[in-house]
C-alpha cells in the first residue's frame, strides 16, 4: 500500500478533518448519491410487483448496506478496501438481470445469485487486478468520459421531474427549479472560496429545497408516516435459493462492475494524487466482492463505486477518505432511522437534477483531463477514443437499441459504460500492445 506519510506530513487522503467539517462534507456526499441508491430498489419492486412495505424494507436495507460497504472501502482492513474517498452504491448493471431472476424465482433467487457472485468476485480479484496494465490513460480517460456523459441524461430526467412518460415531465417550473440550483452552485463557486465553495453542492441542494418548499413543490408527508426505527435482519425474505442461470448472469454483472470500478478508482486515484497500483486494485475489488455477498445476506444488492461522488471529490478538492467514511456513517443512520431517510427522500428531483448537471459534467471533464495526456498524433489513439465513445453512447441516445438481442447480450451492452469500456480495452490491446507500437510515455 502507499505510504500514508511523506516527509513527516500526512497525505491529504488520510487527513482527519475537524468533526463539523467532516459531517457537513460527508452529508454532501450522501445527498449526491442518495437518488441513485434508492432508484434500484424502486425499479426492482415495481417490476416484480412487491408491496409497499417490502419496498420500504428494501430501501432501508440498501441504505444500511451502502454505509457498511462504504466503510469497508474507505477505512479498510486486512487486504480489503481502496482506502480512498470512494462511496459505494448499488450498481445499475444489476437491474435488468435482477428483474429477470426476480420474476422467475422471487427475491430469494436474487439474493442467492448475489451472494455467490460476491464470493466469486472476492476470490478472483487478485487475478483481475493484474489487468491494470491494460488501463493506460487512453483507456481510463475514455472510460471516465463515457461514465460522465452517460450519467448526464440521468440529471436531465431529474431536472424534468423524473419520469419522461409522466404528464408533468418537462414542466417549466421543474426545469426552472433545476437551473436555479445550478445557478446557486455556480455563483457560490464564483464568489466564495474556502470551505463555502467546497460545500457548494450541499448549499445548492439545501437552498433549492427551500425554494421548492416555498413554491409548494416539496412534500414532507412521508416523514410523518415513516417509522422511527428499523433494522435490517439477515435473510428477512427467506433463505436464499440458488439457480445456475441466475448465478451465471450475476457473475457476468460483477465482471462488468469490476471494469467500471477499476475506471472509477483510477479516476479517484489521479484526483487525490495516490495512483492505483495492482495491490490497491485487488484490495478494492475484494471489498466490492465482500460488500456484494453481504448485500445478498442483508436483503440488498451488488455494490460498486459511485461516479457522481468521483465528480464531487474533484469539485470540492477535499481528498480525505474520512469524509466519505463519515458519509458511510450517515448512510447507516438513514438505514436505521427511516424518518431521516424520508427527509432526504423529500428533496425534489429537479433540485437533484440541477446538482447532477455539475456533478456528472465534472466526471466527464475529469476524463477529458486524463485524455489530455494522450498522444493524439498517433491515429491509433484517435480511433480508440472515437470508437469507444461511439459505442458507449449508443444506449444513451437510444435505450432500446439492443432490445432485440438475447438477455445475456443486453446485460453487457445495455450499459453504455460497459460497452465503451470493453471497446477501449480491446482496441488498446489491438493497437498499442499486440500492434507492437505501445506508447511508452502514455501507458505508464
Amino acid at each position: 500500500m502507499s505510504e500514508t506519510r511523506a516527509e513527516g506530513r500526512v497525505h491529504p487522503v488520510d487527513e482527519i478533518l475537524p468533526a463539523g467539517r467532516l459531517a457537513v462534507l460527508g452529508l454532501q456526499h450522501v445527498l449526491a448519491m442518495y437518488a441513485g441508491a434508492v432508484a434500484v430498489p424502486l425499479i426492482l419492486a415495481s417490476a416484480i410487483g412487491l408491496p409497499e412495505e417490502d419496498l420500504i424494507y428494501l430501501i432501508n436495507a440498501d441504505l444500511f448496506t451502502c454505509g457498511v460497504a462504504t466503510l469497508i472501502q474507505t477505512v479498510g482492513f486486512w487486504k480489503l478496501g481502496f482506502r480512498l474517498p470512494i462511496i459505494q452504491g448499488v450498481t445499475f448493471a444489476a437491474v435488468t438481470p435482477m428483474i429477470f431472476i426476480g420474476k422467475a424465482g422471487g427475491l430469494t433467487a436474487i439474493y442467492g445469485s448475489v451472494i455467490v457472485a460476491g464470493i466469486i468476485t472476492f476470490l478472483i480479484s487478485p487475478y483481475f487486478s493484474r489487468l491494470l496494465r491494460f488501463f493506460p490513460p487512453v483507456v481510463t480517460g475514455s472510460i471516465i468520459t463515457i461514465i460522465g456523459v452517460s450519467l448526464l441524461p440521468v440529471a436531465v430526467n431529474w431536472a424534468g421531474g423524473g419520469d419522461p412518460g409522466a404528464d408533468n415531465f418537462g414542466n417549466p417550473s421543474n426545469i426552472a427549479l433545476a437551473f436555479v440550483v445550478l445557478l446557486i452552485i455556480v455563483v457560490i463557486y464564483r464568489f466564495f472560496g474556502g470551505f463555502i465553495s467546497r460545500i457548494a453542492v450541499l448549499l445548492g441542494l439545501i437552498l433549492g429545497t427551500i425554494v421548492a418548499t416555498i413554491a409548494g413543490v416539496t412534500d414532507f408527508g412521508g416523514v410523518g408516516e415513516a417509522a422511527a426505527f428499523g433494522i435490517t435482519t439477515p435473510f428477512y425474505f427467506g433463505l436464499p435459493t440458488f439457480g445456475f442461470a441466475a448465478i451465471l448472469s450475476m457473475i457476468l454483472v460483477m465482471l462488468v462492475t469490476m471494469v467500471e470500478t477499476t475506471g472509477n478508482a483510477v479516476a479517484v486515484g489521479e484526483i487525490v494524487e495516490r495512483p492505483i497500483r495492482e495491490e490497491n486494485l485487488a484490495a478494492g475489488l475484494r471489498a466490492d466482492g465482500l460488500s456484494t455477498a453481504l448485500g445478498g445476506i442483508l436483503n440488498a444488492f451488488p455494490y460498486t463505486a459511485y461516479a457522481q461522488n468521483v465528480g464531487l471529490v474533484r469539485l470540492t478538492g477535499v481528498r480525505s477518505r474520512w469524509v466519505v467514511a463519515a458519509a458511510g456513517g450517515f448512510l447507516i443512520l438513514l438505514g436505521l432511522f427511516p424518518k431521516l431517510a424520508a427527509v432526504v427522500a423529500a428533496i425534489p428531483l429537479p433540485v437533484l437534477g440541477g446538482a447532477g448537471f455539475v456533478l456528472f459534467g465534472t466526471v466527464a471533464a475529469t476524463g477529458i483531463r486524463t485524455l489530455a495526456r494522450v498522444d493524439f498524433e498517433r491515429n491509433a489513439n484517435v480511433i480508440i477514443v472515437a470508437v469507444s465513445l461511439a459505442l458507449g453512447l449508443i444506449t444513451v441516445a437510444s435505450p432500446d437499441f439492443y432490445s432485440g438481442f438475447p438477455p445475456g447480450f443486453q446485460i453487457v451492452f445495455n450499459s453504455g459504460i460497459t460497452a465503451g469500456s470493453i471497446a477501449a480495452i480491446i482496441l488498446n490491446v489491438a493497437f498499442n500492445v499486440l500492434g507492437g507500437a505501445e506508447e511508452r510515455a502514455d501507458t505508464r
